[in-house]
């Protein structure tokens, strides 16, 4: 079990740090959007906007958990009620929606003492304002929060745009931006870059061999960084990492890259507890840009970066200023305090508040995932199967060693993973134990007497790992007719440095954008047949069809092909059962949890949905069917027909 396989099966929505880092939230939540993607959502937009859409309610927000009974849920005739939903929202969120809750009332305390009030016309007018710096229409807005970052209309005005206004109008004195500032955001956004490669270690003595050897033979950095650096994702492409802008990332690195010409191989930079190497492939000049039409943007990116490092002042000085008692985390206070989460200067937040801010806050989630444990304890139930203790502990081994923490006896990897884990993941032992590793656990004692590994999975397994692989160019599209245009520039002029420009203007996908084309070597079963097949077809230099791949279109330019990795089948078949095995488990756990959900009876009253076995939906169609049929002694005869 990975710590992706750890995590529970109903995945929780994005923990938003409340206020502080809004703004930063909504940023990443649309990075593609703005940075790759700004024509065609200003395309979907202006069509989108042809056709009036009614615009989402803000002003109002509803709690979709205020339902007129107490039921949540119903799973195979089993009740989820509201004390119990509200329960596991409270043991799963209640630590940081008090906060947020405490932290809200901070704002609104020091908002009504110096007068400041926030209407719902400025609410609303926030909302469409960061719809338009994304270049989408308010509706398009607000669907792509809630649709990628879980994140509702109602919980975007209150909970991230009303916190944002309040400490904009507490810190507007500190938010204008000076004329450095300025000029460093536009040096972002239009200076100059640079193009480079990367090779990253963890010990000094090798980053000064490599760079020794580099800098007298710069043409081998590729193949070095391939073998040598531990930042996995610029390695595998050769090193190759995004281009470098200045006041973006470390001085240190910035600083160097700017230093260097064409070629050039740096020397070694110390970054955190890493040794870097560069290599300059490309200075990219500044972009051309009309201060006029660029300003006023400027002014307000500048603003809000600002907003995020005062918030945290802000917070410091509002608490400094209150006496806040959190009785939640003192299990002595909540002897004395029944009922009361927290005090505010004496005013109490009541443990009735926090679990109806949690079920409104979470409910949806949190049920899905009480809708899934429901199942799999039935599931177990139904086959005289249990999860015991030692499953457990398995479990949590098998993706403690997985993650690489084996040292010491089994007690000590598993408090050392759980303390990583509860660090990482900001939840309680229990939480992760309930969550995460139980219903991994469930789904291996209903799935693994099912798993065998066959002669041709071993195989294909040594074929995918050890085999040659196609090392190749791509250039991803989003339509055919895009595909079929750049295809033809491809054959017109068949050399690699005229690829690598078409990529970097066409490609709809960042990485192989920002790359000219590079993408990893591609292997033999790997997951996609159609580009494995139409990739070690080609011959280096030579220019594929265009493959179809979901709703994207490919073009490959085969630049060679890497060698085998000399080692027998029978050495490493062990580690090839052991892997293909884990994989094949947890497709088949997948599998499962579906049919399971397929074949069971589900009304999910807080969501308003409903599912019927797949037997039941047939059952009735067929009966529909029956019934909608003419019945033989009544069928309309022809005229002159006698019965």
């Amino acid at each position: 079990m990975s710590r992706e396989a750890a995590r529970p099966l109903s995945v929780s929505k994005q923990r938003f740090i409340w206020a502080i880092s809004a703004l930063a939230v909504i940023a990443a939540a649309l990075a593609v959007k703005s940075a790759d993607g700004q024509r065609e959502a200003s395309a979907r937009t202006r069509e989108a906007n042809q056709q009036p859409k009614k615009q989402k309610a803000v002003q109002s927000p509803v709690a979709k958990a205020e339902l007129p009974h107490d039921v949540m849920a119903f799973v195979n005739g089993e009740e989820i009620n509201r004390a119990q939903l509200t329960e596991a929202c409270v043991r799963r969120h209640g630590k940081e929606v008090l906060e947020s809750l405490v932290n809200k009332r901070l704002i609104a305390s020091h908002c009504r003492n110096r007068g400041i009030k926030i209407t719902q016309q400025e609410i609303a007018a926030e909302i469409d304002r960061m719809a338009q710096r994304f270049q989408l229409g308010r509706e398009q807005w607000l669907e792509l929060l809630e649709s990628e970052r879980g994140v509702s209309a109602e919980e975007y005005a209150r909970d991230i745009v009303w916190p944002t206004l309040a400490l904009r109008k507490l810190a507007s004195d500190q938010l204008a931006p000076t004329q450095e500032e300025i000029q460093k955001q536009l040096e972002r956004e239009f200076g100059p870059a640079v193009r480079a490669r990367l090779i990253a270690v963890g010990r000094r003595d090798l980053a000064d061999k490599l760079q020794a050897e580099l800098s007298a033979n710069p043409d081998v950095f590729a193949r070095a960084a391939i073998e040598h650096s531990e930042d996995v994702n610029s390695a595998s492409v050769g090193g190759l990492i995004q281009p470098i802008r200045k006041h973006v990332g470390s001085p240190a690195i910035e600083n160097m890259a700017f230093s260097l010409q064409p070629g050039q191989v740096s020397q070694v930079i110390p970054v955190a507890d890493k040794f870097v190497i560069l290599k300059c492939e490309q200075q990219i000049p500044a972009r051309q840009y009309n201060l006029a039409q660029q300003q006023q943007r400027i002014i307000e990116s500048v603003k809000e970066e600002k907003l995020r490092e005062v918030a945290g002042q802000k917070f410091a000085e509002l608490q400094q200023s209150a006496t806040v008692v959190n009785v939640y985390n003192n299990p002595e206070l909540r002897e004395t305090m029944p009922g009361v989460v927290a005090t505010i200067n004496g005013d109490s937040i009541s443990m009735r508040e926090l679990g109806k801010e949690c079920l409104l806050r979470h409910g949806e989630e949190v049920l899905e995932s009480e809708i899934s444990q429901t199942l799999l304890r039935q599931s177990l139930q139904s086959r005289s199967l249990g999860v015991a203790q030692a499953d457990l502990d398995a479990e949590v081994m098998h993706a403690a060693r997985l993650a690489g923490v084996a040292e010491g006896q089994e007690s000590e990897v598993l408090n050392q993973w759980f303390a990583t884990v509860t660090r990482e993941q900001g939840i309680t032992k229990e939480q992760y134990l309930n969550d995460s590793v139980w219903p991994s656990a469930a789904l291996k004692k209903l799935t693994a007497a099912d798993v065998k590994v066959t002669e041709e999975d071993l195989q294909k397994g040594f074929e995918a790992n050890y085999g040659p692989r196609v090392r190749c160019r791509a250039i991803v599209l989003g339509n055919m007719r895009r595909a079929q245009e750049v295809w033809d520039k491809a054959r017109r002029n068949p050399s690699v440095e005229y690829f690598g420009d078409l990529a970097e203007e066409y490609s709809v996908e960042p990485t192989s954008k920002a790359l000219r084309g590079e993408v990893p070597p591609i292997r033999r079963f790997g997951g996609e047949q159609q580009l494995e097949q139409a990739a070690f077809a080609l011959q280096p230099g030579q220019l594929s069809g265009i493959i179809q791949l979901a709703d994207k279109f490919v073009i490959l330019r085969c630049e060679g092909r890497t060698e085998s990795i000399e080692v027998s089948q029978s050495e490493v078949r062990d580690v090839l059962h052991k892997d293909i095995y884990e994989k094949k488990l947890r497709l088949a756990m997948s599998r499962k949890f579906e049919e399971l959900r397929e074949n069971s009876r589900v009304d999910n009253y807080l969501a308003g949905t409903s599912h019927s076995p797949k037997r039941a939906q047939q059952a009735q169609t067929a009966a529909r069917r029956d019934s909608a049929a003419p019945r033989r002694d009544s069928a309309v005869r022809p005229a002159g027909v006698q019965r």
